[in-house]
């Protein structure tokens, strides 16, 4: 997890430093543009840091993911004099925001007073963890990863926004539309997925406090409808969004790698190190799906179920006794059987 978390932090500094330089420079109304937001930046991150310390609730960041971006691609749009696509990019964005903020308010993550709402459980899932239990250390990691990485990240993955800049004199075409459709697909398939696990979380929960038996609910989270193709279709849209809203800056510039594609790369790097909700569940809950199944002993074809079960157990980190495999028509575990 360390080495993880100072690989982005690097990758943060640096490849952003690197490729403004060696990319096509920035306008001085561009450059000015961006260090106001750089600066908006770290007065939200540190504003974070300061609460969560306070409240000892540390998601406020989480609280912000979905309004921030929304500031930050209207102030280019605003300092572009309003540019039709750099103000197509603000819509889709206040569309996704809009969205994600609904989605998250109705999940109980935020209060009437601000700082308080709904911790997310994999912040006290790392606090237990022992690099963590020195109060110092883990308020060093609140401040450099929770608070600051997190806002700089938003930032980054919206700076696609300062490259289609560049191009303002290119007028809209085919491939901003394409850019536009992709987006608004994921915001689609990302509300379907957010639904469906809404409608298995209050099932579950209703019949937890009905005391009724939990059936297909027991396991714990959801494994219908497009949950039952993709592990998280949330998070695998929310990348999606991210990589198809850089596609404005190739369609602006002409430049299909240019320095701001650095945000989406590292969100799906933030995705790919944050894969820690299978360790919410009890032994016995974790599941893996048909799908997920079949490319793991496809991966050992010839092999057995052994080393399939073997390599799983390394991904996941968890002991052979904690899997169980359930065929997708079944309601009761089944351990590792073929």
């Amino acid at each position: 997890m360390i080495r993880t978390i100072i690989v982005l932090l690097i990758t943060l500094i640096t490849l952003p430093v690197i490729a403004v330089y060696y990319d096509a420079p920035l306008s001085v109304e561009q450059r000015d543009t961006l260090h106001y937001l750089v600066k908006l930046m770290l007065g939200v991150g540190l504003t974070c840091f300061v609460v969560s310390e306070i409240t000892r609730n540390y998601s406020q960041v989480d609280k912000l993911w979905s309004i921030v971006p929304l500031l930050y691609t209207w102030v280019v749009a605003v300092q572009s004099d309003f540019n039709d696509r750099l103000v197509l990019m603000a819509v889709l964005v206040s569309l996704w925001g809009a969205r994600l903020t609904f989605n998250f308010a109705r999940r109980g993550g935020y209060s009437w007073i601000p700082w308080q709402g709904e911790e997310d459980y994999r912040w006290a899932v790392l606090r237990q963890q022992p690099m963590f239990q020195n109060r110092l250390a883990w308020s060093a990691f609140n401040l450099f990863f929770i608070s600051l990485y997190q806002q700089g990240l938003i930032l980054l993955f919206t700076l696609p926004t300062i490259v289609a800049w560049q191009g303002a004199d290119k007028p809209l075409g085919a491939l901003d539309y394409l850019a536009a459709a992709l987006m608004i697909g994921f915001i689609v398939t990302e509300t379907i997925a957010d639904q469906q696990q809404y409608n298995f979380q209050q099932e579950k929960y209703r019949r937890k406090n009905a005391g009724e038996p939990l059936g297909e609910y027991s396991h714990g989270f959801c494994d219908r409808g497009l949950w039952s193709v993709v592990r998280h279709p949330n998070y695998a849209s929310e990348q999606a969004i991210w990589l198809s809203f850089y596609l404005f800056s190739v369609a602006a510039t002409g430049r299909w790698v240019n320095w701001s594609l650095a945000g989406g790369l590292l969100l799906v790097l933030l995705f790919s190190a944050a894969a820690i909700s299978v360790k919410k569940y009890q032994p016995g809950n974790i599941r893996i799906t048909k799908a997920t199944r079949s490319v793991c002993r496809g991966l050992f074809r010839g092999s057995g179920g052994n080393q399939t079960l073997a390599f799983c157990c390394t991904i996941f980190d968890v002991p052979k006794t904690a899997f169980r495999c359930y065929r997708l028509a079944q309601s009761n575990p089944e351990h590792w059987s073929y």
